[in-house]
């Protein structure tokens, strides 16, 4: 364990939640969704996108900015592809619903798309491909955040680091899943950093100026740098096209941050793809053919012997069973953070450390 950190037990962390979400307005099985997708993101070792975001969340419920119980419906397409509007819900149950409606027109056309509108932060993209991926389809998620990017030379951010996840289905022990933002590093990362009280490398973020920073504080303030210059800032544009854009939702500027305008609405968009592999190979020769890639991966020579090649979900996999085992560390700072919270909204139970 590291210094200024407290261990937590998964289930005791989710129960928690559940309570503190249904207290906020939620409905038991949204509040039930939206804790579980919190601690299963910590499970992964994704740490910046899991309870890191609670108190962020559950502040916008309290207040209505986010619609606690939002009546999402269809509003317009048709066939594989369709737009939802969100109710400004929360970014965990629209981006549920997208996915889980993509899979369901997937199973009939095999493959389908599914937009959704005037939502909120959605967490880690993985949640969502995920969902297609445990049911045997490719899933595929993205979803525009308010410009946090400079472009290589500029002096005002153009775009979001727009996340972007694709599951496929391996039926062994864990999925394929990369899951990426468009910058070189999530948001996040830089508020856990902060947590920690931890500089962060120059090639991170820049302060309000452009200028290149090791503060975590003034780089969460300020901008992110793209993941690999020119061609990560081109998919942060198609990742905002297709989830804003064509969807009738808001892109770029339009959208508000939930840190920068908490009293507001954030309006984000997502876009999810379900592909019914099934229609073109079965469950058998998908298992060994993508055994065969994986151990193709695996047996591929290094130049430290001690080194190790990974499958996209293979690290978050180890680290689930690790965390699922040995707890979940949190700074002590944000335990504290969340003790407080509990307490202020009279959760029925206490959170602990192990």
């Amino acid at each position: 364990m590291a210094e200024n950190e407290v261990i937590v037990r998964p289930e005791q962390l989710e129960n928690f939640l559940t309570d503190l979400f249904e207290r906020a307005g939620m409905t038991r099985d949204d509040a039930a969704y939206s804790a579980h997708a919190l601690v299963l993101t910590n499970l992964w070792g994704i740490d910046s996108h899991g309870v890191l975001r609670a108190a962020i969340y559950l502040e916008r419920l309290s207040k209505r900015v986010v619609n606690p119980r939002p009546n999402i419906q269809t509003i317009r397409g048709g066939f594989a592809l369709e737009v939802l509007d969100g109710d400004d819900g929360l970014g965990y149950i629209v981006g549920r619903a997208a996915m889980n409606r993509a899979i369901e027109l997937a199973e009939k056309f095999n493959i389908a798309a599914v937009g959704a509108i005037k939502s909120n932060h959605f967490g880690a993209a993985a949640l969502y491909a995920r969902l297609a991926a445990e049911r045997g389809m490719i899933g595929i998620a993205m979803t525009n955040v308010v410009p946090n990017v400079v472009a290589p030379g500029g002096k005002k951010p153009i775009t979001g680091n727009n996340p972007l996840a694709i599951a496929i289905p391996t039926y062994g022990d864990f999925p394929f899943v990369l899951d990426m933002s468009m910058s070189a590093v999530a948001g996040g990362k830089l508020l856990l950093a902060a947590k920690k009280g931890q500089k962060i490398p120059l090639d991170w973020a820049t302060d309000k100026e452009g200028r290149p920073t090791d503060d975590p504080t003034a780089g969460f303030a300020g901008f992110l740098l793209p993941m690999g210059g020119y061609k990560g800032l081109g998919l942060s544009y198609v990742v905002d096209i297709l989830s804003g854009l064509i969807t009738g939702g808001v892109f770029g500027d339009q959208m508000k941050g939930m840190y920068t305008h908490p009293n507001d609405p954030s309006l984000t968009g997502h876009f999810m793809i379900a592909i019914n592999a099934a229609a073109i190979i079965g469950k058998d020769e998908m298992q060994s053919r993508m055994n065969a890639f994986y151990q193709r991966i695996k047996t591929s020579p290094m130049w430290d012997e001690q080194g190790e090649m990974f499958l996209p979900g293979e690290i978050e996999y180890r680290s689930a069973i690790k965390r699922q085992r040995e707890g979940i560390p949190l700074p002590q700072k944000l335990f504290d953070e969340l003790v407080a919270l509990g307490n202020k909204m009279g959760a029925s139970s206490t959170l602990t450390q192990m």
